[in-house]
């Protein structure tokens, strides 16, 4: 293993970084509070844990330019999942396994080992005979600066999966020993390995703990599987999956199977997948236990589809506010990690206000804020709110009544390429009263529908005196409105 080598990659990218996070940091399209890079690009979060009386995020980042290539680790930590701090670069690619021209280090996890942070990730490199993938290891006594194990590669693909199509580790401890899921696919299908060890350095190959049946997309990337209020869950993002009427429309799609699992044969007895956010951009989704046993999800607020934030920008990529898992009623609920009220400012409550046609509350305006929508009782068939509202620009959200179902329309955000704008979904079956909250940032909007029983997040390119909201009703309605400013 070449330590050294490690080293002067990182210190070279960290150079590059700091020539450019001033020019970047300044940027108009800077989110405000969602967590993006100092510049470069940034694709998938790696790594959530708490270690050390932080939370961690790593992600994956080409320190030198706008766009995906040569992967490295970057690195961040919060006290509260909302306001990050960067920390120099993890991960650098530096060896053959890791080849800096042809691959790099792909996404993974973390785990505490006695003291210590171990973060598991893919080594991607190109010999001649195509691109090769690998599980491997580097470990840190600090949380900061790591060295790669001198045994990597721990494993490289078994027989009769492509050998290109096998990455991102997510590892856990259940009672004394560690398991790890692994992304792959064998014969254009997706499939998520399970393996096992004693010791986190020597892995057995257990079984093929759940498939794609061929709809199901051709890679599972980025899978995780954990246990939530008394049922275990599979999480992935399949690559290439046929939409299938209001679900499944991103292509590169991310998706949850809930069921039940077999410690003994180590299988997973999965129902069919369903749709884990309902917007135009979030995919790879990774979760973390916190000590104080909720269960979190951060994912990659971008669609490898579509580049809504422009080109010529130094950074790209940006994260999903984190967010709380809970499993209800058969349902999966995701809702804002509540460490967010704590940054909530100048707050109003607008209760039973009657819309009909267009309708502008002087108190309810803004780009950076949490905005929760009430829809009570009316007579109408079509209920939108757009925001991030002027003459020139809008996005908007339409609940169309009879038939239940939700659409976002960014067409009018700021756009200057040709990318799917429109996406509608089916609402949950029932009517009134509807709860919407919108958590808005500078360049984007996830909305909450029902305290998080649906969810969709959008990015959005809008300037920032765009910032009215206004309501449309074809018939009239009340609503219930509470707006907190965020800071």
């Amino acid at each position: 293993m070449n330590k050294i080598l490690m080293r002067q990659r990182i210190e070279n990218a960290q150079k590059e970084i700091d020539s450019k996070k001033m020019i970047v940091q300044n940027g108009k399209m800077r989110q405000h509070y969602h967590f993006m890079p100092q510049s470069g690009w940034m694709n998938d979060p790696n790594g959530l844990i708490f270690f050390n009386g932080q939370y961690h995020v790593f992600y994956q980042t080409n320190p030198y330019n706008g766009f995906w290539d040569c992967m490295h680790w970057g690195h961040a930590v919060s006290k509260d999942l909302v306001h990050w701090e960067y920390l120099p670069l993890a991960l650098a690619p530096s060896e053959e396994y890791d080849d800096y021209q042809k691959g790099g280090c792909f996404s993974g996890s973390a785990i505490e080992h006695e003291g210590k942070l171990y973060v598991f990730y893919t080594a991607t490199a190109n010999h001649g005979n195509g691109s090769e993938q690998s599980q491997c290891l580097a470990i840190s006594e600090d949380g900061i600066n790591f060295e790669k194990y001198d045994g990597n590669p721990l494993f490289d693909a078994p027989e009769g999966i492509q050998p290109d199509s096998f990455r991102d580790p997510k590892v856990w401890k259940h009672e004394n020993k560690y398991y790890m899921v692994v992304g792959a696919s064998r014969n254009n299908r997706g499939l998520a390995l399970i393996y096992e060890s004693a010791d986190l350095y020597h892995w057995n190959f257990l079984n093929v703990l759940a498939e794609s049946r061929g709809e199901w997309g051709f890679m599972w990337e980025c899978p995780d599987f954990f246990a939530l209020d008394e049922k275990y869950f599979l999480i992935c993002s399949p690559q290439n999956m046929k939409a299938q009427k209001y679900e499944f429309h991103n292509g590169n799609n991310s998706v949850y199977f809930v069921g039940d699992y077999n410690e003994n044969t180590h299988t997973f007895q999965k129902e069919m997948p369903k749709t884990l956010d309902y917007g135009l951009d979030f995919y790879a989704p990774q979760t973390t236990e916190l000590p104080d046993g909720r269960r979190i999800l951060i994912a990659w607020m971008k669609s490898w589809d579509a580049c809504v934030i422009p080109e010529e920008q130094k950074w790209q990529g940006m994260m999903t506010l984190p967010r709380e898992l809970h499993y209800v009623n058969g349902k999966l609920y995701q809702k804002p990690v509540e460490e967010l009220k704590n940054y909530r400012k100048n707050s109003c409550r607008l209760e039973n206000q009657e819309v009909s046609g267009t309708v502008q509350f002087d108190e309810v305006k803004g780009r950076i804020l949490d905005l929760t929508v009430e829809i009570c009782e009316g007579v109408f068939d079509e209920f939108c709110i757009e925001l991030a509202h002027n003459q020139e620009y809008t996005t908007s959200y339409t609940y169309y009544r009879k038939k239940q179902i939700m659409e976002v329309n960014r067409t009018y955000c700021g756009v200057t390429r040709d990318i799917v704008c429109q996406r509608a979904w089916k609402l949950p079956e029932q009517k009134e009263p509807l709860k919407l909250r919108f958590i808005m940032d500078r360049q984007s909007i996830e909305l909450f529908i029902n305290d998080g029983e649906q969810v969709s997040t959008t990015a959005i390119c809008t300037p920032m005196e765009a910032e009215e909201i206004v309501f449309c009703c074809d018939g009239t309605v009340k609503i219930n409105v509470e707006k907190h400013e965020l800071i």
